[in-house]
């Protein structure tokens, strides 16, 4: 993992770790009671209205139901960070193995945003939805 400069940046390193670890809880001991998670930003069949996950429960529920839905493992390397202020800002790739075996690489930018103590106020994933939909359907 990189040396992580702030808060921000510090969040953002640890929060895919925890997903790829299978460490729920301490996955969303990571974030804010009033946080929102957009991932992806806009609207999916992740997340229809497009407005994101709001709160712990909405969070803990996006992780049950979408993070590790189906059994699938998760993977990812940060090619780039930029912490800025309150926020970092992630370049990536998110590998996720289906129980076939089947592979689906996502590039994407993630920004997070925390607050004075240093809890995730928002998670905005910015990634091409239909990409990860036609890797699937194969």
């Amino acid at each position: 993992m990189m040396e992580a400069k702030t808060p921000a940046q510090l969040a953002s390193f640890i929060s895919p770790q925890m997903v790829k670890e299978g460490r729920r809880n301490d996955w969303l001991a990571l974030f804010a009671e009033d946080c929102v998670v957009q991932d992806p930003v806009g609207p999916s069949l992740f997340n229809p209205d497009g407005l994101g996950h709001r709160g712990k429960a909405a969070v803990a529920a996006f992780y049950d139901n979408i993070i590790t839905a189906g059994g699938s493992r998760f993977d990812y390397e940060i090619h780039a960070s930029y912490p800025c202020g309150d926020e970092c800002a992630n370049v990536w790739v998110g590998r996720t193995t289906m129980p076939d075996g089947t592979v689906s690489e996502t590039p994407m930018v993630t920004i997070y945003k925390v607050d004075a103590d240093g809890k995730i106020l928002s998670l905005r994933a910015f990634w091409d939805f239909s990409r990860l939909m036609a890797a699937m359907a194969q």
